[in-house]
């Protein structure tokens, strides 16, 4: 874990989130309190979890405080951050309902947002007014409470989409802690959001894992990754991911997915056909198309 001690004044009025409860405590929502509390804006932190291990793990590097259940978090804590797989959320959200105190702010970290947002309906029935959607663009191929970094958020991205029941107050203190984490939020509607993100997010995601399957099931998968070098490196990168955490967001985003795999599949027929008629000029203009697109994209 990169540093996460405090650095700034809390102020007289203490911090900004008083007790905050991280359910899943690991690369997300790990990196989440170790960057409000290297900022002092977070007093206590609570972690909710379902392995013991990984929960005192957390305490001992100084992300959380103590291990609590969700309703124990649903009960004492300002604001929780859901950072578990988006299979789970329901599920979670369900527990805490009966032990919310009417001023506890929910939010999560989820990449899908249509789904979560019908979860959470679901779940929560009137107090889905307390909860407010988010999805922090940033992550990492690296798991558990050791991932965890106070700078993860640092420049990145966070996408509020939020509901028409939220009152301003609790959008406000969302917006506030991830900006505390020196992230740049925006707000975004939630079907533009997860067409969007079925893009430049999870489609990447499936084609790394699909290729590296390719490559791991062939005969001669031994001598193929032996002479496999940077740009195989580079693009398998994100295929090591955590797979339960992949498989709920493809499934959440199913129709999303499904629309840009066909756009997928059309370009690669498009490429299938110049290779098998010999037709370097139309080989060159997707080539071509691909580099000046990926050389314009300046966001390293």
């Amino acid at each position: 874990m990169n540093d996460a001690s405090p650095k700034s004044d809390q102020g007289a009025a203490g911090p900004l989130i008083p007790v905050l409860a991280v359910v899943g405590v690991g690369l997300i929502g790990g990196s989440f309190a170790a960057a409000l509390r290297r900022a002092g804006q977070v007093g206590r932190v609570l972690g909710v979890g379902r392995n013991a291990q990984s929960l005192a793990r957390a305490i001992e590097l100084g992300l959380i405080d103590e291990a609590a259940s969700a309703e124990e978090a649903a009960a004492r804590a300002d604001l929780i951050l859901l950072a578990t797989p988006v299979g789970g959320l329901a599920d979670a959200l369900a527990r805490m309902r009966a032990h919310l105190r009417p001023g506890t702010v929910l939010t999560d970290a989820g990449s899908t947002k249509l789904e979560v947002v019908a979860a959470a309906r679901a779940a929560l029935g009137d107090r889905v007014a307390q909860f407010v959607p988010g999805h922090p663009i940033a992550g990492a191929e690296r798991t558990g409470p050791e991932a965890a970094d106070a700078g993860l958020y640092r420049k990145r991205t966070v996408i509020l989409t939020p509901l028409g029941e939220n009152a301003p107050p609790s959008l406000d203190l969302v917006r506030r802690a991830w900006q505390a984490c020196e992230a740049d939020v925006i707000d975004m509607d939630a079907d533009a959001h997860d067409r969007v993100l079925a893009s430049v997010s999870h489609l990447p995601h499936l084609l790394s894992s699909v290729y590296m399957a390719q490559v791991a099931e062939a005969a001669d998968a031994p001598t193929r990754l032996g002479l496999a070098g940077s740009g195989f490196r580079d693009f398998t990168r994100i295929a090591a991911g955590s797979p339960e955490m992949w498989r709920d967001i493809f499934l959440s985003n199913r129709d999303a997915m499904l629309a840009e795999l066909a756009d997928v599949r059309a370009v690669l027929d498009r490429a299938e056909r110049a290779i098998a008629d010999g037709d370097g000029a139309a080989l060159l203009t997707l080539l071509d198309t691909a580099a000046r697109a990926r050389r314009g994209w300046r966001k390293e």
